[in-house]
């Protein structure tokens, strides 16, 4: 085979395994405590040691397995999950944690994305405010005209121009958390467009506006609201109950 086919190929059967174990150990189909045997793995996927070794080795660096001498690699439990990655984030949202995980970091945001549009309204440059308007806008006609796929990609560069914009680059990491929480509804093939949409997308626009008037105050009182709302909603389309 030819070499960059054969190295193409390994990360292909990689990114499998890796795929294949994080939706297993995320479900509890593969349970805490489980031991990943390596021979049993081999066998099941058809694929090298060495291409294990190394799905097992990006599973350790997200908190979900460890290796113990003399065990072998063995399943943790959630509480040791880098929860704020991008990729548990979407395994846990293909899963039946979805309105669970939506709740969790929906309080989270409510935490921080008030202090983020507080700070954006304050230190915001006026491109920086242009793009949370602009975005803010496309939601609207989105929503108006029922374009999910648009509705989506604009609440994305929203939020990022929103926590980008605080100036302050531990908040404007957390851009990455939030883009992956948001495209989790297309990877569970939930409506993006819902009978809530239009109302939320003239409170990201009414946010927007204050951000752009340099508003500290009302920008920081309408993200509050804006996340407080969106929570309301996913309690109520889980029909109350986002418990694991």
């Amino acid at each position: 085979m030819i070499p960059g086919l054969a190295a193409s190929r390994e990360r292909g059967l990689h990114a499998r395994v890796v795929d294949v174990l994080g939706t297993e150990i995320v479900d509890g189909r593969l349970a805490v405590g489980s031991i990943l045997n390596l021979d049993d793995l081999a066998a099941r996927f058809t694929v090298s040691r060495s291409v294990l070794r190394e799905a097992l080795r990006v599973l350790q660096s997200l908190g979900m397995v460890e290796p113990r001498q003399r065990i072998g690699t063995q399943v943790l439990p959630r509480t040791s999950w880098d929860l704020m990655n991008p990729q548990i984030i979407l395994w846990r949202g293909r899963s039946p944690e979805y309105f669970v995980q939506m709740r969790e970091l929906l309080e989270l945001r409510l935490g921080l994305e008030p202090v983020a549009a507080r700070l954006s309204a304050l230190a915001g440059t006026p491109d920086q405010a242009s793009a949370v308007e602009e975005a803010a806008r496309t939601m609207v006609a989105a929503a108006a005209a029922g374009d999910g796929r648009a509705y989506l990609e604009a609440d994305v560069a929203f939020h990022t121009a929103v926590l980008r914009g605080s100036g302050n680059d531990v908040i404007g990491h957390f851009a990455t958390t939030v883009e992956a929480l948001l495209r989790t509804r297309t990877e569970e093939r939930r409506f993006t467009i819902t009978g809530y949409t239009p109302a939320a997308a003239e409170l990201h626009l009414d946010l927007a506006l204050a951000i752009r008037s340099g508003d500290a105050d009302d920008a920081f009182s309408r993200a509050w609201r804006l996340i407080d709302t969106t929570v309301d909603e996913f309690v109520a389309e889980a029909g109350g109950s986002t418990t694991p």
